[in-house]
């Protein structure tokens, strides 16, 4: 017998491996790796890993706009609601010259038991001039009239007048000129636009009488007061038909 070739025996030995080759990888407790399965259009199937899931983004933040701003609340105007000239006994609610009162009378005629304020002009704390006026009658502004009929009203100079505010707060003036026998408001116009001052305005005779008694002061504090000080009621009484 014939013993074979060298060529014979490699192709036998790589026949030998290929069969023990798994079986020596299945005894060592190795698995050869699964087959890939062909699909029906003939291509290889691999698998496919699962979505990796991204962290949300928040959208850019725009540096281009402008800052909000607050609306702001609209601010009620500080009206002078309450007149007090100590050394003179007055005390007195302050209205507007605006308000209707029953039987008033023609051509906005002051109410009486009041002192009113003129709405051309403004209110205390603002600049310019606060214009204050009253009749001539007891409890109202009657005292100050006969105190200008003294001297010319010296003995009022220096005095202390309180007006309170609608915001509760008590403002204090002295009391720097008295003008007699007024026909203008002269006080008012030559003073600069940005100062502020307080008129008290009075009749000087009967109801139609021009000439009225002015009385200038000035401001030197601010303080703080109480609702019941700076808002009393107001009772306007009408009083064109009665002396």
């Amino acid at each position: 017998m014939r013993a074979p070739s060298s060529r014979s025996r490699s192709v036998l030995l790589l026949a030998i491996l290929a069969v023990g080759l798994p079986a020596g990888t299945l005894a060592l407790g190795i698995r050869p790796p699964a087959e890939e399965h062909a699909g029906t259009s003939g291509s290889i199937t691999r698998g496919v890993p699962p979505p990796v899931e991204l962290p949300a983004v928040p959208p850019p933040i725009r540096t281009d706009l402008p800052p909000l701003v607050p609306t702001p609340r609209p601010t009620v105007r500080a009206r002078a609601s309450r007149i007090i000239v100590r050394s003179l006994g007055i005390d007195l609610p302050i209205i507007s010259r605006d308000r209707k009162v029953a039987n008033q009378g023609p051509d906005q005629y002051p109410p009486c038991d009041v002192a009113l304020y003129h709405t051309a002009f403004g209110h205390p704390g603002e600049e310019g001039t606060t214009y204050l006026y009253g009749h001539a009658r007891d409890g109202m502004f009657l005292s100050m009239l006969e105190a200008s009929e003294r001297n010319d009203g010296k003995e009022m100079l220096g005095k202390v007048v309180r007006v309170y505010t609608t915001d509760d707060k008590l403002h204090l003036y002295r009391i720097t000129q008295v003008k007699r026998h007024a026909t203008d408001f002269s006080l008012v116009t030559d003073a600069p636009p940005d100062k502020e001052q307080l008129i008290l305005q009075t009749s000087e005779g009967p109801r139609g009488t021009v000439p009225k008694l002015q009385v200038l002061a000035e401001p030197y504090a601010i303080r703080e007061a109480t609702r019941e000080e700076a808002r009393p009621r107001a009772r306007p009484r009408a009083c064109y038909d009665t002396p």
